[in-house]
C-alpha cells in the first residue's frame, strides 16, 4: 500500500499546486474585471480580448480548482442519506462514488475533450470576435481538468481503502462533510 499512498500524497501536492493557480486566477479576474469597466466608464474604451480574458480565467477557475475542492471534500453532493452515517459508512459511499461514477464520468470527459482541443490546436482556430483570443489554451483546460480529476479521484480512492483497512493515509484524509450555507 506503501507507493499507492506514496502517489496519493503527491497528488494531493498537485491538486494544491493547481489550486493555488485557481486562486490567483480569482484575484487576476476581479483586477481585470475592474480594469475593464473603468476603462470603458472613464476612457469610453473596451477590448473584446480582455472579456475573453475574464472568460479563460472563469474556465481555468472551475477546471483547474475542481481537483483540489476534491482533495477537500467540498463539492456539492446529495445529502440524503451521507449526513447519517458514520465514518466507515460514510468511506464506503464514498468508494462506490468514485469507482462508479467519478472516474468512469471524469475519463470519458478527458477522452472526449482532447480532439476537441486538438482540432483548435492544429487549426490555431480564433475567437470570431474583433480583436479575439486564441482558443486552443481555454479548450486545452477541459482535458487537462479533467484528467486532474482522475488522477485525484484515484488518490481519494487509494486513501478511503487504506482508512477502510485500518491504515492511516499520512496527510489529512476529509470525510466530513459540511453542507454549504444558504
Amino acid at each position: 500500500m506503501g507507493p499507492f499512498l506514496a502517489y496519493s500524497r503527491a497528488m494531493d501536492k498537485v491538486s494544491g499546486a493547481f489550486g493555488w493557480i485557481a486562486d490567483w486566477m480569482v484575484l487576476l479576474s476581479c483586477a481585470i474585471s475592474a480594469g475593464n469597466a473603468m476603462m470603458r466608464y472613464t476612457l469610453n474604451y473596451s477590448s473584446n480580448a480582455w472579456l475573453e480574458v475574464q472568460w479563460y480565467l472563469f474556465a481555468g477557475i472551475v477546471m483547474l480548482g475542481a481537483s483540489y475542492t476534491l482533495v477537500r471534500n467540498e463539492h456539492v453532493r446529495v445529502d440524503l442519506v451521507y449526513g447519517s452515517l458514520g465514518t466507515r459508512g460514510k468511506l464506503w459511499v464514498d468508494v462506490f462514488g468514485i469507482i462508479f461514477f467519478l472516474l468512469p464520468a471524469m475519463i470519458l470527459l478527458t477522452w472526449m475533450t482532447w480532439p476537441f482541443f486538438l482540432d483548435a490546436f492544429i487549426r490555431h482556430e480564433q475567437s470570431s470576435n474583433a480583436g479575439g483570443l486564441l482558443r486552443w489554451p481555454v479548450k486545452l483546460l477541459l482535458p487537462l481538468g479533467f484528467l486532474l480529476l482522475v488522477l485525484q479521484g484515484l488518490a481519494e480512492l487509494i486513501k478511503r481503502i487504506a482508512l477502510l483497512r485500518g491504515i492511516q493515509p499520512a496527510g489529512e484524509v476529509v470525510v466530513e462533510y459540511v453542507r454549504p450555507e444558504q
